[in-house]
């Protein structure tokens, strides 16, 4: 099968950061599908993992790509969930090969029923994104679906893909006034057109942009990106006894602030269920379930920003390069392979 992997550390626009190459197609067993995958989104996830390669290449090659939609083309004897023909989406395990191939192996209890209004490329922008914000939302912080009135939450990087997903399920199942920051006029537009009521600019001081809002503090705060940048600011705009969450590394933050006002800190690996193979990990193929149901109830929508081609090396690296620009809103989807 083809397939496209990471074989050092090298920058995105190196031309052997990530190359096409042949594989074996696996072989299906126990709780896994085997599924022939139609496209794929680009994720941090994929760009820290390359990076963090040794400099030098290794013999046995990474395959990365954490979001995907395809067909099932073979299931194990435990799989329950579904059968060969199914289409899917999922985000996987990442201590298992990823998607950037033709046929990748993915337990049934990580994967959902791709929406049906959706093609496989608007599909695949969504999986990951909407697991992290799902398990953020009510896992993490602990917040009820259709609870909240009155209460705030502040999404800080809010135009990522993350964040696209986060402002649409916040929305859609809470009661909560949503306040995204952005700091460039398309990514504005974008957070206002996914529903964030307010907007502020994360370039200035969180609480400046509050209080030119007439907001004082907020109940919660998702941090996205930068959160040691921002973490005193976050610390100064939440409510005594408030909540804060962030899925970034960032650099250490000091997190003695957070006592005087009885803050707890909530951290995001959407991973963690298929990593340490809770019992619970079935968990996320209901939520992609009822993710898809709001798609197809047109509830909420897909958050592709742009389709870069064919899955291939060169476009992969085209994506990664784009992402680690930081200038990106939404998400960047690849969909089928080159004959």
């Amino acid at each position: 099968m083809k397939a496209i992997a990471a074989f050092a550390g090298l920058s995105a626009d190196h031309p052997h950061s990530l190359q096409d190459i042949t594989l074996p197609t696996p072989v299906v067993h126990g709780h896994d599908l085997l599924v022939r995958v139609h496209a794929i989104s680009v994720n941090p996830v994929d760009t820290k993992i390359r990076r963090s390669l040794p400099a030098t290449p290794q013999e046995t090659p990474r395959v990365l790509g954490w979001d995907a939609a395809g067909v099932v083309e073979a299931v194990g004897e435990q799989v329950t969930l579904f059968q060969p023909g199914d289409r899917v989406w999922y985000a996987g395990a990442i201590q298992r090969d990823g998607s950037n191939c033709e046929y990748q192996l993915v337990d049934e209890r990580l994967v959902g029923r791709m929406p049906a209004t959706l093609d496989f490329a608007a599909a695949a922008a969504l999986p990951l994104t909407a697991i992290t914000a799902w398990e953020l939302l009510f896992d993490r912080l602990g917040l009820h679906q259709g609870g909240h009135h009155g209460e705030r939450l502040l999404i800080v990087g809010a135009a990522g893909g993350v964040g696209s997903i986060l402002i649409q399920l916040a929305r859609a199942l809470t009661g909560l006034q949503v306040i995204a920051t952005a700091s460039r006029p398309e990514s504005q537009a974008w957070v206002r057109e996914l529903g964030a009521q307010q907007v502020i600019n994360h370039q200035q001081p969180l609480s400046a942009g509050l209080g030119a809002l007439g907001v004082p503090e907020v109940d919660y705060v998702i941090s996205l990106n930068q959160t040691d940048r921002h973490f005193e600011e976050i610390v100064k705009v939440l409510k005594p006894q408030g909540k804060l969450a962030l899925i970034d590394d960032p650099e250490p933050i000091d997190v003695r602030l957070l006592k005087r006002k009885s803050l707890s800190l909530h951290w995001e690996l959407m991973f963690t269920r298929s990593l340490y193979a809770t019992g619970d990990m079935v968990a996320q193929h209901q939520l992609l379930q009822k993710v898809a149901d709001m798609v197809d109830a047109g509830r909420i929508r897909s958050t592709l920003a742009a389709q870069l081609g064919s899955i291939n090396a060169a476009n992969l690296r085209r994506a990664h390069a784009l992402l680690e620009s930081n200038a990106v809103t939404g998400k960047l989807v690849l969909a089928g392979f080159d004959d």
